[in-house]
């Protein structure tokens, strides 16, 4: 059934505009007028158009904030639990649709859905219809999906596709929340001793200089700082911005990228983290994959693409290749030298009693398990570190100023 993108007068005499589906306009003016909504323009709806003329759905008022929003992984996530719950109801793929076009109210979102369940209505599979909308369902996702309706138990396998994002979405969030203190904290002090510099210590040690007496060198080395940051301001400014973007490009490069995730790997504390997360996620995927029925070579080379880290995501590749060739994923992974002796020898064991696809999933539970436990560890040490570092740089500051004015002091007295 097409979509048709909508502009109309609502029951409350306010301007309202929306993407519905009908069999032609006259159907669809028909079908409004029963809310008391009278049509003013009506146009097929593409992708752009809709996004365009944007509004949450069935006469309601136009969303202008929904046309900048985007579409969230857990938004994502709950259309794939809403939609799986629909399906173990015993409700028809192309209805459950419809039902999920009514409830979603993202714009970004529900104009995809529309398009799916009209391609589904249609005769197209729901991973072909999926596939057409790559920025909000990747690969993983219409692999799976493409698994589960060729095997006829699609309702679980969109069951296993909610509970894996969540997951990652789970992780992703503890990962962001652990950072945010260090950086909140790092822009904070990097204000604060601004300010001073620039502002309040010119102000203080001007006095100084018409003392005529020989300043000591942590003073002397204050007021050169804060002259050069207060005369090349700007210049510092620039090359601090410059520096950022420089670093930025070295590491998206190619030659740069596997250097510097090398040198993560081998950070102390933070190394681990990320080693965790990586592997976690990879055998999650693969994991999740396998379970859903998709082929050993396909699920690779999707969970290939889930590894973040260059140097993991080369060993996967690696052992993608070995496989092809009949070795074991165990043995190849181990080869590289990146994954954990006991990964190597969980995958190894659940080759060989025919359990991978739930020892993978193991390995994911127990690496998500450290990576929670190391995220608050990190957490923990991070915190008086950046106080310690904040108290250090604040007292330089406070002692290089005192002391000049206790001598000052003294010498007056002794007068």
């Amino acid at each position: 059934m097409p979509m048709w993108a909508y502009k109309a007068i609502g029951a409350n005499g306010k301007a309202v505009s929306g993407v519905r589906d009908a069999d032609s306009p006259k159907a669809l003016r028909q079908l409004l007028r029963r809310d008391g909504i009278v049509v003013t323009d009506c146009q097929p709806s593409k992708g752009g158009q809709a996004r365009a003329g944007a509004a949450k759905g069935l006469g309601r008022e136009v969303d202008f904030g929904g046309l900048f929003k985007g579409v969230s992984a857990l938004e994502i996530a709950n259309f794939t639990r809403q939609l799986a719950t629909l399906l173990r109801a015993g409700i028809p793929l192309a209805e459950a649709l419809g039902a999920m076009f009514d409830q979603v109210e993202n714009v970004r979102l529900k104009v995809p859905v529309g398009e799916i369940r009209t391609a589904v209505n249609e005769g197209s599979a729901l991973a072909d219809s999926l596939g057409k909308h790559p920025k909000l369902f990747d690969d993983l996702y219409v692999s799976m999906v493409r698994a589960g309706e060729l095997a006829g138990n699609l309702d679980v396998v969109l069951v296993r596709l909610a509970d894996f994002l969540e997951n990652s979405q789970k992780i992703r969030g503890k990962v962001q929340a652990a950072m945010l203190y260090p950086i909140v904290m790092l822009v904070v002090g990097s204000v604060l001793m601004a300010i001073l510099m620039v502002a309040v210590i010119p102000e203080i040690t001007s006095m100084f200089s018409q003392s005529g007496k020989t300043l000591p060198l942590k003073t002397r080395l204050l007021i050169w700082t804060s002259d050069f940051i207060r005369d090349y301001f700007l210049i510092v400014l620039a090359v601090m911005i410059g520096g950022i973007f420089l670093f930025r490009w070295w590491v998206k490069s190619p030659g740069g990228r596997p250097t510097w995730h090398a040198t993560v790997l081998k950070l102390p504390m933070v190394g681990k983290l990320v080693r965790k997360i990586n592997v976690a996620r990879f055998t999650r995927t693969l994991g999740t994959m396998l379970q859903s029925g998709v082929p050993m070579l396909r699920a690779l080379d999707t969970a290939k693409d889930i590894v973040a880290n260059v140097v993991l995501k080369k060993a996967v590749e690696e052992a993608k290749r070995a496989v092809t060739e009949g070795e074991s994923l165990a043995a190849t992974l181990k080869r590289s030298g990146h994954f954990p002796a006991a990964t190597i020898q969980m995958i190894a064991t659940g080759e060989k009693t025919g359990q991978l696809e739930a020892m993978l999933n193991r390995i994911a539970d127990d690496n998500d398990n450290d990576v929670d436990r190391d995220l608050t560890r990190v957490t923990a040490a991070l915190e008086p570190m950046m106080l310690i570092l904040m108290a250090i740089g604040v007292g330089f500051v406070v002692f290089s100023i005192l002391e000049p004015i206790m001598d000052m002091s003294s010498f007056a007295g002794r007068k």
